[in-house]
């Protein structure tokens, strides 16, 4: 190594050094306070709403979205919210409106923040319209005790926790996030994400519910419904107590797929790597493939088809008696 590059190293771990030492000393100078350090100034605005409205829609960018029971037949919406990038909130048309009125200019941009913003909706136990909620950057969480004619939630990062019914259909679908569905019941469900897990828990469902998921584990537990239809490219598939009048089709990349406990009329499930095993409710007819691997399976020849193909991976079902 030269003299003149021995030079340099010394100057630059020389001044990452000072800057460590800067650094903690005005942490330590705001106790270690990171919210200090922050240039965006938050205020908290609260509305009570007075018109009457059935329909909802939340329109935002970085915000958590909270939904809660009032105590009261009153309904409030609280917005804690940066002070140059507020949200309107009112009633249009018989629909609730939570909308981000974003006028900064672009230097407005530019800052530090490490609070994450917050609208929570605090709304009567009832029947609702339509609920629609679009979001960037920020989870939602909606409890039990809602149900709505229909459910449309759309987001980019965030988790989502959606526990009310739908009399319609439950349509979820994020970018980088997980989505937990418990409990709760809808004529169809449509979950998707990109990188992410999907928790479908205790549903009832009249028609099918679709699961799109790029990257990230799928678990089902006590479903009932007309068919299961899930395709994605890597994450590893459990199914426990899953009962589909129809049928069940998956489709993976990468992953295993397994049954616990569950039937349907027919299945069908591809995979590229991965192991497809569990036990069924009731017999089936048959049709399993692996290039590379074992297939175990019930030489039963009555019930419905089951279609099951690997190209690396073991296949072992069994018939629950």
């Amino acid at each position: 190594m030269s003299k003149k590059t021995k030079t340099w190293l010394i100057i630059a771990s020389s001044l990452v050094i000072i800057g460590c030492v800067i650094f903690g000393g005005v942490m330590m100078a705001l106790n270690w306070d990171f919210m200090k350090l922050s240039t965006v100034r938050y205020e908290t605005n609260d509305y009570a709403i007075k018109d009457d409205y059935k329909n909802i829609s939340i329109i935002t960018d970085t915000a958590d979205i909270l939904f809660e029971i009032s105590e009261n037949t009153e309904t409030s919406v609280a917005c804690f919210e940066a002070k140059n990038a507020k949200h309107t909130v009112k009633v249009n048309d018989g629909r609730l409106e939570v909308k981000l009125n974003d006028t900064r200019k672009w230097y407005e941009y530019i800052g530090i923040g490490f609070v994450t913003q917050k609208i929570t909706v605090s709304i009567p136990k009832g029947v609702y319209g339509e609920l629609i909620i679009k979001s960037d950057t920020g989870e939602v969480e909606i409890p039990k005790d809602l149900r709505f004619e229909s459910i449309g939630i759309t987001g980019s990062t965030g988790d989502v926790t959606s526990l009310a019914s739908a009399a319609g259909d439950i349509r979820i679908k994020t970018s980088t996030g997980d989505i937990l569905v418990e409990n709760t019941s809808a004529a169809s469900f449509d979950l998707s994400v990109s990188t992410g897990r999907v928790t479908a828990y205790n549903l009832a469902c009249e028609k099918d519910i679709t699961i799109s998921v790029s990257t990230g584990k799928t678990d089902l537990k006590n479903i009932r419904c007309k068919s299961i239809i899930s395709k994605g490219s890597t994450g590893a598939v459990s199914l426990e107590n899953v009962i589909a009048k129809d049928k069940i089709s998956i489709e993976r990349s990468t992953g295993d797929v397994k049954f616990d406990s569950s039937d349907a009329g027919e299945i069908f499930i591809k995979t590229s790597t991965g192991n497809v095993c569990g036990s069924l409710l009731s017999d089936k007819i048959f049709f399993a493939s692996t290039d590379t691997g074992r297939v175990d399976v019930p030489k039963t020849m009555t019930g419905g088809k089951c279609d099951i193909t690997t190209d690396t991976g073991d296949i072992k079902i069994t018939i629950e008696n």
